[in-house]
């Protein structure tokens, strides 16, 4: 196992390593600064107390002093401070006018720094860190010429040696505190460096890296994950630790039932999914409602508790037990067994349960009896185990076994159900258009509107039309919703400055009591010019001359026709020339991803440029986005409709 680290000892780490290399920085920092003071400072002061020497042997001078009188100064000066040394020599111009000494000669010819000194450059000798030797050329200024008659101005007259130790050097002030600026600024700038590398390191990756675990298992939406990081960090470990508990309590909460302790039904939709083979049983206890009427919520509870001990007392090791919710539970079995030996433990739960008898406290106990729904196979075992479970208790029996005949009852009993609505619907004037805008695409503005079907339920909300069209026309309710639509449609726009588009069927054309009920509507409400009838072109258009007989009549009143959903199922050009057509509304298949799609954009232009050639206006539907809509301007199109321009409502703006 490796090492575990703790933020307080990272920490301590990083100030430890801070000092240490910031004390090093000071150390060659100072260093530094001491050889600065050396090779600058030095040079500056050795060069004043030159200048001061200088200045004093010219005074001398000036006064008429001998050579004697002027080592004599000399001797003065070397005994102010003991620890400093002063010469002086003669350049040869000197000795040239005023007589050669041969300390100076055999000083000029045997000290090359002297000689240089000589030639007129400074020299800044320090043969050791304690002490330093400066020779000053003393130059020849206009006033030294009186004496020095052979001389120029810029000529050497000779070279001042001084040497004193390095300890009486003086760092100025404003040294000090840059150097004390720059520490600071170095410090920091460390300190900053540290942290962020370690922090970095130690905190901000490893819950980087922690985050990125949390957002995995977040996005994968398996909360039977867990975080495992590997950073070796002590409060890492603690807060995966934490999260990793609060996962298991979630994960027990989601796929357990809190009273019973079983697993609930979340859990066994997941078993279910893997699709193996299985043997499913739901049982259900008849009546619990009345014993919680009876005895009240909290006896309910003591029994469904019970009775879940009860299932695992009498279920093999075989097999899960689940809690579907308040009265149902479900046993799984997903051992090799056959389906006869399955229905016989089921017969024998049954006779179990009901010879069991349940306290419930000083209240006594009572008897409870149950009903049981089993199915098998490897796919909707749920679903086929509850038709089972409710055909048994609409027959009273005590199991039955799932078979297909009663998907059919039950597809029977939907179908009767959505008969018995539709038809009160009807009776209850709950058939009702709703208008969806149609645009010109160049200007955008709203042209026409096309009237969709809509049943209200009983909460006001609209149902769409594909939940109970199919069942209409097997139930010849069809055509009455046809004419219900229509009429209301030319009774809403009888008064409104807009075209509207009704669909209509081919089938609605070839029966003869619809085809009469649109001529009379077009008489009686004479709006005709504001109609367009939707042909439903998918489903084909065999009997040509009746359709053709129809659009000839309806355009007699000025309406217009329209072919719906064109490019999909029968999509013929053969028709189109014939029927004379005043629009074609493109299938919105194509429309929806026209933008993206190239084999929708090739179709459509195809479909644009034969309606251009036949002067028929061509319309767009399922436009949803601004991209679409800008396709569709860029193709030609004459109108658009769809919800980027608005979504069908009951009232007209």
């Amino acid at each position: 196992m490796p090492h575990k680290t703790t933020y307080t000892k990272i920490a301590a780490k990083i100030i430890f390593i801070t000092m240490f290399f910031t004390l090093i920085a000071a150390y060659f920092y100072g260093e530094y600064m001491k050889k600065d003071a050396i090779s600058n400072l030095a040079h500056v002061d050795a060069k004043k107390t030159s200048k001061l020497v200088f200045e004093t042997l010219y005074s001398a001078m000036q006064r008429g002093w001998t050579k004697d009188d002027l080592d004599e100064i000399i001797s003065r000066l070397n005994r102010v401070d003991e620890h400093m040394k002063v010469n002086v020599y003669r350049s040869e111009i000197v000795a040239e006018r005023f007589g050669e000494i041969q300390k100076d000669k055999i000083a000029r010819e045997g000290n090359s720094d002297i000689a240089k000194a000589i030639n007129g450059s400074e020299v800044l000798r320090i043969p050791n860190s304690e002490y330093i030797q400066f020779y000053y050329p003393v130059v020849a200024k206009e006033a030294c010429l009186k004496c020095h008659t052979n001389a120029k101005a810029g000529d050497v007259l000779g070279v001042i040696d001084v040497s004193y130790p390095i300890d009486d050097l003086k760092v100025s002030l404003s040294d000090m505190i840059n150097f004390f600026i720059i520490f600071i600024v170095a410090f920091s700038l460390i300190v900053y460096l540290a942290i962020f590398i370690e922090l970095k390191q130690y905190l901000i990756k490893p819950i980087k890296n922690f985050a990125n675990v949390i957002k995995n298992i977040t996005m994968s939406n398996d909360i039977k994950k867990r975080v495992d990081v590997n950073d070796n960090i002590e409060e890492i470990d603690s807060i995966k630790d934490i999260f990793n508990s609060m996962l298991d309590s979630i994960e027990h909460q989601f796929y357990f039932d809190n009273l019973t302790g079983l697993e609930n039904r979340r859990m066994l939709t997941e078993k279910l999914d893997e699709k193996r083979y299985a043997s499913l049983m739901i049982i259900n206890i008849d009546s619990f409602q009345e014993i919680n009427d009876l005895y009240g919520d909290q006896a309910g509870d003591i029994i469904l508790k019970d009775f879940a001990q009860f299932l695992r007392e009498i279920m093999p090791d075989m097999g899960g037990l689940y809690r579907l919710h308040s009265d149902e539970f479900a046993h799984l079995c997903e051992s090799d067994i056959d389906i006869n030996d399955f229905k016989n433990f089921a017969s024998m739960v049954s006779e179990k349960i009901s010879h069991k008898r349940f306290a419930i406290g000083d209240k006594g106990d009572v008897s409870i009896s149950a009903t049981i729904g089993i199915s098998y196979g490897s796919e909707f075992l749920l679903m086929n185990a509850d038709i089972a479970l409710k055909l048994a208790k609409k027959n009273k029996k005590n199991f039955l076994i799932y078979d297909d005949t009663m998907a059919m009852a039950k597809e029977y009993e939907k179908n009767f159900d959505w008969t018995k609505r539709l038809k009160k619907a009807i009776e209850e004037d709950k058939i009702v258009p709703v208008f969806q805008p149609i645009v010109d695409t160049y200007t955008q503005t709203t042209v026409k509107y096309e009237a969709l079907m809509r049943m209200l339920d009983d909460q006001g909300l609209y149902i769409a039309p594909i939940h109970f069209l199919e069942l209409a026309k097997k139930n010849k309710l069809y055509h009455e919703l046809t004419k219900i639509i229509i009429e209301k449609s030319f009774t809403k726009f009888q008064n409104l400055p807009y075209m509207v588009s009704i669909n209509i069927s081919v089938e609605d054309i070839l029966n003869k009591e619809i085809y009469g009920f649109i001529i009379a509507k077009l008489d009686e409400f004479k709006i005709g010019n504001k109609v367009v009838f939707e042909i439903i072109e998918s489903e084909g258009i065999e009997n040509f001359d009746q359709v053709l007989s129809f659009i000839n009549d309806v355009k007699k009143y000025g309406a217009k026709i329209s072919i719906d959903d064109f490019g999909t199922g029968y999509s013929n050009f053969e028709y189109l020339m014939k029927l004379k057509v005043d629009y074609i509304k493109i299938d919105g298949s194509m429309i929806k991803s026209i933008d993206s799609d190239k084999n929708a954009q090739m179709i459509t232009r195809s479909i644009v440029s034969f309606a251009k050639n036949m002067e028929i206006k061509t319309v767009a539907e399922f436009v949803h986005s601004k991209n679409v809509a800008e396709k569709v301007k860029e193709m030609g199109v004459d109108f658009s409709q769809g919800y980027y321009f608005g979504e069908p409502t009951d009232t007209i703006r």
